[in-house]
């Protein structure tokens, strides 16, 4: 099946967060806080999404406030932290929207996310990803992770689904003609 049938059928689309949203780096200031960076045009798709009917959530394994904070603003309809079974969550998330792998999109960038990579119905990682999570996946995304990677895998599925010029529309909708 390519990559545009399997972008077809997705209805859910779920990520791993370090490497991912950010760039994979944790820096702590010299009181122990800890700060990471998030890219903007991640989150900007995340609304759209959810517009467009799709269930966006999160499951990491680290458990950070920075990143609980990111989820809660982006309002994902789910995100869990300081997962250590990644497909263990992954099949009850599944269960409780009454999902099939074919239906699921997921985007990781480590070997912790390669139980859920090798069955999801659309699999991807950011263009920085090891070679050997490349080879596991139907899907590298132009960006590296924290800069973009989620939003080059959900703009290839909206386009994919024909909803894309949609969006496009309602932005120029909105701008004034004054």
């Amino acid at each position: 099946m390519s990559i545009g049938e399997k972008a077809e059928k997705i209805k859910a689309i779920i990520f791993d967060v370090d490497g991912v949203l950010t760039d994979g780096g944790i820096i702590y200031d010299n009181s122990g806080m800890e700060i990471k960076r998030f890219h903007v045009k991640d989150g900007q798709i995340i609304s759209h999404l959810k517009k467009a009917g799709m269930i966006v959530g999160a499951i990491t394994g680290r458990d950070s406030k920075v990143v609980r904070n990111r989820c809660e603003e982006l309002k994902l309809d789910f995100h869990y932290h300081g997962v250590s079974d990644k497909l263990e969550r992954y099949d009850a998330i599944k269960r409780h929207y009454h999902l099939e792998d074919a239906h699921i999109a997921y985007i990781g960038d480590d070997i912790n996310d390669l139980g859920i990579l090798t069955r999801c119905g659309l699999s991807a990682t950011p263009q920085d990803a090891r070679d050997y999570m490349k080879e596991h996946v139907d899907y590298v995304t132009p960006s590296k992770g924290g800069e973009g990677a989620l939003r080059d895998l959900a703009d290839m599925i909206l386009m994919e689904q024909n909803r894309f010029d949609d969006i496009i529309t309602y932005a120029l909708s909105q701008r004034s003609d004054q």
